[in-house]
C-alpha cells in the first residue's frame, strides 16, 4: 500500500525545455514551428511523389516513403509538446510523459532498423544486381518493413513498463525537452538496478545490430565499387548510396553521443545532440534524398506540375 502512495505522488512531470528564460520563449516557439512545418511538408511531398510516380515504384523508394512517415510520425511525437511548453504551461502528465518516451524509442528505432533495411538494398543492388529482382521482392520487402516497425514497438513497450514501476515521490522536474529514459531514472527514487540492466545488454543490441548490418553492407559496397574499371561507374555506384550514408552518419553520430554512455555522466549538453537526430534529421532527410537524386527530383516536379495542372482554370 505504501508503495502505491508514494508512486501515485508524482502525477505529473515539468519539462523545463531548451531554455528557462521569458525572453527565449517565443523565438524558440516560431524557430521549430517553422521547423515543424518543413518537416511534415518536406516528407510528405517525398510520400506523394513516390506513389504517384511510376518510375519510383522500386524497393529504395518504398523503403524511403515508409522512412519519410515515420520521421513524421516521430517529429509530431515531439515537437508539438515542445510548441506548448515554450508558449504556456510546462508541465506534462505521468501517463503522457511514458506515452511520448514509448513512441519515441519506438518510432525513433524504427528509422534505425529502416536504414539499415536501406542499406542491405543498396548492398544487394550493386553487388548482386542479377538477383536483385528476386531478392528483393514486394513481399520480401513488406516483410522487412512490417519487422522493423514490430520488433522496435515491442522494445520500447519493454523499457516502458520497466519504467512505469520505479516510483517517484521526490522532484519531478525532467532537464529535457522531451520525457527520456536516462532523465526520468535520474528522478526515480527507488532502485533503478533491473532497468540499467536491460539498458546495458538489450539496449545496445537494439541499437548497435542496425549499425553493424550498414557497416558490414558498405564495406561489401566498398569493395565491389573498386573493382569497377571506369571512373564513371564507379560515380554511379557511389551516387546511389551518397544521400543514404549522409543520413546514416547525421542520426547515428549524434544517437551514439547520447545513448552510448553511462547514465550517470548523462548531461544538459546531450539536449543538442538529442535535438539532431529527434528533430533536425528527420527536416533534412528529404532535402538530403531529394537534392541528391534525380529520379526522386523528377517525381516531385511530375507531382508539382500535376498540381498546377489541377489548379488552372479550365
Amino acid at each position: 500500500m505504501e508503495r502505491v502512495n508514494q508512486t501515485s505522488s508524482v502525477s505529473e512531470f515539468i519539462l523545463l525545455g531548451l531554455s528557462s528564460r521569458p525572453e527565449d520563449q517565443t523565438p524558440l516557439f516560431i524557430l521549430f514551428l517553422i521547423i515543424y512545418l518543413i518537416t511534415i511538408t518536406g516528407n510528405l511531398l517525398i510520400i506523394l511523389a513516390i506513389h504517384s510516380d511510376p518510375q519510383l515504384q522500386t524497393p529504395m523508394y518504398f523503403f524511403l516513403s515508409f522512412l519519410s512517415f515515420t520521421d513524421i510520425c516521430f517529429t509530431t511525437t515531439i515537437v508539438p509538446r515542445m510548441l506548448v511548453n515554450f508558449l504556456s504551461k510546462k508541465t506534462i502528465s505521468y501517463s503522457g510523459c511514458l506515452t511520448q518516451m514509448y513512441f519515441i524509442y519506438a518510432l525513433g528505432n524504427t528509422d534505425s532498423f529502416l536504414l539499415a533495411v536501406m542499406a542491405f538494398d543498396r548492398y544487394v543492388a550493386i553487388c548482386d544486381p542479377f538477383h536483385y529482382v528476386t531478392i528483393m521482392s514486394h513481399h520480401r520487402c513488406v516483410l522487412l518493413v512490417a519487422f522493423s516497425c514490430s520488433f522496435t514497438h515491442v522494445h520500447s513497450l519493454l523499457h516502458t513498463l520497466l519504467l512505469n514501476h520505479l516510483t517517484f515521490c521526490d522532484s519531478n522536474v525532467i532537464h529535457h525537452f522531451l520525457c527520456d529514459l536516462s532523465p526520468l531514472m535520474k528522478l526515480s527514487c527507488s532502485s533503478t538496478f533491473v532497468n540499467e540492466i536491460v539498458i546495458m545488454t538489450e539496449g545496445p543490441i537494439v541499437l548497435v545490430t542496425p549499425f553493424l548490418c550498414i557497416t558490414f553492407s558498405y564495406m561489401r559496397i566498398l569493395i565491389a565499387v573498386l573493382k569497377i574499371p571506369s571512373a564513371a561507374g564507379k560515380r554511379k555506384a557511389f551516387s546511389t548510396c551518397g544521400s543514404h550514408l549522409t543520413v546514416v552518419i547525421l542520426f547515428y553520430g549524434s544517437i551514439f553521443y547520447v545513448y552510448l554512455q553511462p547514465l550517470s555522466t548523462y548531461t544538459v549538453q546531450d539536449h543538442l545532440a538529442t535535438l539532431v537526430y529527434t528533430v533536425l534529421s528527420s527536416m533534412l532527410n528529404p532535402f538530403i534524398y531529394s537534392l541528391r537524386n534525380k529520379d526522386l527530383k523528377q517525381g516531385l516536379r511530375k507531382l508539382m506540375g500535376k498540381r498546377k495542372s489541377q489548379q488552372a482554370p479550365s
